[in-house]
């Protein structure tokens, strides 16, 4: 069996190049450029950055970005981060045909973001998101086809 890649820490990571919806490719492959392991942005940046690769359908490597700020945020934000991120998870499943996928991380994504008090940090449209989100969900559950240009949510206000 062929040894698996480590970072500098011996943590197991997956090397493999991507699709843009996050697919491993056979080595090799062109890919996607990956979003760095250790990215560390201000909350702006992170904002910004991931509704960039929102708008560019590319939902996978924006939830990359997303969970770098879930996992380094400070504690009270966690909620929004983790909704955000779980978004744009869901977002990916929608992209990659898979509506069960999608309805379970949308759901999750919708729970953590209705905790939120308001007004959001760093002016995330939580209101919006949710608003957003649950009609994907019942647009999903009605098994109504949702096209890439309703895949574009605007994160912040």
């Amino acid at each position: 069996m062929a040894e698996r890649d480590r970072d500098e820490s011996g943590r197991p990571r997956n090397a493999r190049p991507r699709d843009a919806l996050g697919r491993p490719l056979p080595p090799g492959s062109a890919g996607v450029p990956r979003v760095p392991d250790d990215l560390v942005l201000e909350p702006a940046e992170t904002l910004a950055y991931a509704q960039d690769l929102l708008n560019r359908g590319l939902a996978f490597n924006a939830h990359e970005v997303l969970e770098s700020a879930w996992k380094n945020g400070p504690a009270n934000e966690q909620a929004l981060w983790q909704g955000l991120t779980q978004l744009a998870v869901g977002i990916t499943h929608i992209q990659r045909g898979n509506p069960k996928g999608a309805t379970t991380l949308l759901r999750r994504a919708s729970d953590h973001l209705a905790r939120v008090d308001l007004p959001a940090p760093h002016a995330v449209d939580v209101a919006g998101l949710v608003e957003y989100v649950n009609s994907l969900i019942d647009d999903l559950a009605a098994g109504v086809h949702v096209t890439a240009s309703r895949l574009l949510p605007r994160l912040v206000v």
